[in-house]
C-alpha cells in the first residue's frame, strides 16, 4: 500500500509524541496536504513506571487512544498510505496489543472501514527467554537487576524492544495498519525510509525527531503533529502547526532528548552518530540537517523489560503545621516507625516478617522531590506535607497498617508537649487510600538474536 516514492524525498507524518495524548486536527490536515508516504505514532514508553507493564493496563483511557486513532486511521485510509502504531497500550504487551487492536476494530465498524492489518507481538516467552539465559545469550544494561531463571518465572510480563524488520516484514506482508507491541520508537519511523534506500543516518536521526512529535518545536502549546521530508542528502522537519517554529538549536536540543550520550544514541541494529550533524534554518519555522550517520552493530541485540508485582499499597496523605515538629521531623519519623513497627508484631506477631512490610514517607516541603540530593539543606519550611507509603503481601495487611500509621502519626508525642496533642492533618476520610497491587521493573538486559524476527510473531488479520 506504500505509494510510489520518488528518487528526490519520502514524507512521513508524525501525528503525536504518543497516542493518547492528542493533537490538533488543523495541524494534522496541514500534514495530509503535504502528500505523507505513511503515518505513525508512537503509543509507549516506560516513562509512566512499572505498572502498565505489570498490570497490563495502558496509561491513556480509550477514549483517549480512540480519538487520535479514528483520525490517523481516516487519514490514512484517505490517503492510501500505511498507518503504524509502535509501543501500543503504553508497554506493549499482549494485553496492551489487544486493547488497541479491539479499538481499531471499533472504529473499522463504526466508519465502515475494511482493510488487511498487522499485529506483532512483542511479549515473551518464558522458556525462550531462560533457553537464551542458558546460552550465555543475555546481558545487562546499566543499571541492571540481579537477573537469573527465578526473575524470569516471577515477571508478571517480559517484552522484547523491537527493531525496524518487525515492522517491515509486516507491512511487505500486505498489511496497511500495523499495530506494534513494544518497539523502539524511532524504528517506527525509519524502516522505510532505510528500505526504500534513503540514507541509514539521516533516516534514523529524523526518526529521533519525529517519535516526539511537536516536542521539537520551540514552543509547544499541546502535543502536536510534525513531519519529515528526507532526502539522499538532508532531511527537513517542520511543525504543522502555523503557530510553531522549529530552530537549528531546538532539533539539536531534542536530539540529546533522553540520550546518555550528546552523540550516540543506540538502536537494535547499531548506532546513530550525531557528531558529523549539522543544522540550518530553511525558513523561521523549519529546520534542515545533514551528515547524520550510522553505524552497524557487530551483533544485533534486543532489549528486554520486565516487571514483577511487589505487593499491595496503601497511603495516607497528611499536612503538619506545627514548628516544633517540623523543626525535628526527621527524629519525629524515626520514633513514628518505631512505633507502627512495634504495632505490626502486636498485630501479626511471627506470622508477617518484618522485612515484608515497607513504610516510606515522602515529606513535601523538605526534599520530598529530590531526597538526598536535594542541594537546599537549611530551609525551615512553615508547613510540610507528608505522604506515607505502605507496601504489605496483601492490601488488606496494606490496609490496616496503613490505618495504624496515621493513628501513631496523629498523636505521636514530642518533648516540647505535654499531654495528647493531634499533630497530622489529613483531607480524607477515611484516611488511608488502597492503591491495589504495585509493580517493580525488575529487567534491564539484552539479548542476542540471529534473526531480528524470532522473538516477534507477525499476525495478519482483515480488520472489517
Amino acid at each position: 500500500m506504500l505509494k510510489k516514492v520518488p528518487n528526490g524525498e519520502i514524507r512521513v507524518l508524525s501525528a503525536t509524541g504518543v497516542l493518547g495524548s492528542g493533537f490538533l486536527e488543523s495541524s494534522f490536515e496541514n500534514g495530509l496536504k503535504r502528500d505523507p508516504h505513511f503515518i505513525a505514532s508512537d503509543a509507549g514508553s516506560t516513562d509512566p513506571g512499572p505498572a502498565p507493564l505489570g498490570s497490563g493496563k495502558p496509561s491513556f483511557p480509550a477514549r483517549a487512544i480512540k480519538r487520535d486513532l479514528r483520525l490517523m486511521l481516516l487519514g490514512a485510509q484517505r490517503a492510501g498510505i500505511p498507518l503504524i502504531v509502535g509501543s501500543c497500550g503504553t508497554a506493549g504487551g499482549e494485553p496492551h496489543l489487544q486493547f488497541v487492536y479491539e479499538i481499531l476494530k471499533e472504529i473499522a465498524a463504526e466508519e465502515g472501514l475494511s482493510f488487511p492489518a498487522a499485529l506483532i507481538h512483542a511479549e515473551q516467552d518464558k522458556a525462550y527467554l531462560k533457553a537464551k539465559l542458558r546460552a550465555g545469550k543475555i546481558r545487562p544494561l546499566s543499571p541492571a537487576p540481579e537477573f537469573d531463571e527465578n526473575t524470569i518465572e516471577r515477571s508478571e510480563r517480559i517484552v522484547g524492544m523491537m527493531g525496524a524488520e518487525p515492522i517491515l516484514a509486516a507491512i511487505e506482508g500486505g498489511a496497511q495498519v500495523v499495530l506494534a507491541g513494544r518497539s523502539s520508537d524511532t524504528a517506527i519511523f525509519a524502516g522505510l525510509p532505510t528500505r526504500l534506500g534513503f540514507p541509514e543516518g539521516l533516516s534514523w536521526h529524523a526518526a529521533k525527531i519525529l517519535e516526539c512529535g511537536a516536542a521539537a518545536a520551540t514552543f509547544r502549546k499541546n502535543p502536536d503533529c510534525i513531519m519529515a521530508s528526507i532526502s539522499h542528502d538532508s532531511f527537513v522537519i517542520e511543525p504543522l502547526d502555523p503557530e510553531l517554529r522549529c530552530t537549528p538549536q531546538s532539533i539539536a536540543a531534542h536530539s540529546l532528548y533522553e540520550n546518555a550520550d550528546p552523540y550516540l544514541i543506540t538502536e537494535s541494529s547499531g548506532t546513530i552518530d550525531l557528531h558529523g550533524a549539522e543544522y540550518e534554518a530553511v525558513d523561521d519555522r523549519s529546520v534542515r540537517v545533514r551528515g547524520s550517520a550510522f553505524r552497524h552493530a557487530d551483533g544485533y541485540t534486543v532489549k528486554l523489560e520486565g516487571a514483577e508485582l511487589v505487593g499491595y499499597q496503601s497511603l495516607v496523605l497528611g499536612s503538619v503545621r506545627d514548628p516544633f515538629i517540623i523543626r525535628q521531623i526527621d527524629d519525629w519519623l524515626r520514633r513514628l516507625d518505631e512505633k507502627v513497627r512495634g504495632r505490626i508484631k502486636e498485630l501479626y506477631g511471627n506470622t508477617v516478617s518484618d522485612n515484608a512490610i515497607t513504610l516510606n514517607v515522602h515529606v513535601y516541603g523538605k526534599n520530598g522531590t529530590m531526597g538526598e540530593l536535594e542541594p537546599i539543606k537549611d530551609a525551615t519550611p512553615h508547613e510540610i506535607c507528608l505522604l506515607f507509603l505502605v507496601t504489605a503481601p496483601t492490601q488488606e495487611i496494606a490496609s490496616a497498617i496503613a490505618s495504624v500509621t496515621r493513628h501513631q502519626a496523629l498523636h505521636l508525642p514530642i518533648p516540647e508537649w505535654s499531654g495528647l496533642i493531634t499533630g497530622i492533618a489529613c483531607p480524607f476520610s477515611p484516611a488511608y487510600l488502597d492503591r491495589g497491587p504495585v509493580y517493580r521493573f525488575n529487567v534491564n538486559h539484552v539479548v542476542e538474536v540471529d534473526d531480528p524476527l524470532e522473538m516477534f510473531g507477525i499476525e495478519h488479520v482483515q480488520v472489517n
